[in-house]
């Protein structure tokens, strides 16, 4: 495996930082999961342009324009002969003293993993996923805007920890007013009487990749979509509801707190969205062979 480190393509076992990288001591970074399909990464320009977003929401300067992220990036995917897969672009502060302050940092880190990827297993995708709400709550949106995609993912480990302990695969996140924020690397939707539902940003909501794209073939569908707080008695009382991610894709889920979503199946409507998201993958992103 070649990974990308500052300009270099790099045997997997030569890829090393120092360890007074800020990234590694304060999870003072950010980084982008990004999809590949048939030699296709889905929605680059998206994701690269949330990178630039996110750092500079933290005041980090970012080492590389758009135009060499991107040729960056589809180099990395072509020196591992990948068709499919993820690839996992972070950029870090940068070495620096051991205070907090980032002032002497530098230069970044700017690291490309490329390699297979899966998250759930492919029959949860044809059975459903089952989510349990825990105590660990979202960060609040005015203390961290959930926009960022920050290094720093002990919050949603924490939750991932507690809903594993007691045997399910992921967890549900609520923040500090009890209302849903979304899963711990996952947007959520319900469907409830024709109307697709799903958290607004405020709530503690990551803007999604996937999310937006969801959105947006609901459009395709007429399918009205409102961002609305909701709470867990929401996704009890729904029709369907699924998850979405750039790891996860769309994956249904069919109980929440022990509760059956529907009649405990998959939705017709949630697997019309599976369907054509899967479609949407193949054409709407960067070409390797372009």
């Amino acid at each position: 495996m070649k990974i990308y480190l500052n300009g270099d393509l790099v045997a997997k076992e030569d890829a090393k930082i120092s360890v007074f990288d800020h990234g590694l001591l304060y999870g003072d970074g950010v980084f982008e999961g990004i999809r590949l399909y048939s030699g296709c990464i889905f929605k680059l320009e998206e994701h690269l342009e949330r990178l630039e977003f996110s750092a500079k929401a933290i005041l980090l300067d970012l080492p590389l324009d758009r135009e060499q992220l991107r040729k960056a990036v589809c180099d990395t995917c072509r020196a591992n002969n990948l068709e499919n897969g993820y690839v996992r672009l972070v950029v870090t502060r940068g070495p620096g003293h051991l205070g907090l302050t980032p002032d002497g940092c530098g230069p970044g880190n700017v690291i490309i993993i490329a390699d297979d990827i899966q998250l759930y297993p492919e029959e949860l995708y044809e059975k459903g996923l089952k989510i349990i709400s825990v105590p660990t709550r979202r960060i609040n949106a005015s203390a961290l805007p959930p926009a960022i995609k920050s290094l720093n993912y002990l919050n949603n480990i924490l939750a991932k920890i507690e809903a594993k302990k007691v045997g399910f695969q992921e967890a549900l996140m609520l923040n500090d007013k009890g209302e849903i924020a979304e899963c711990t690397g996952d947007n959520v939707f319900m469907i409830s009487k024709g109307v697709l539902f799903t958290p607004p940003l405020d709530a503690g909501s990551l803007r999604g990749i996937t999310r937006g794209a969801v959105i947006d073939l609901a459009a395709e569908l007429n399918l009205p979509c409102r961002e609305q707080a909701l709470t867990r008695y929401d996704l009890w009382t729904a029709e369907e509801c699924f998850l979405t991610g750039t790891a996860a894709e769309v994956i249904p889920c069919v109980e929440v707190d022990h509760r059956k979503i529907g009649d405990g199946a998959p939705g017709s409507t949630t697997r019309r969205l599976i369907e054509l998201f899967r479609k949407s993958v193949l054409t709407d992103g960067v070409n390797l062979s372009e």
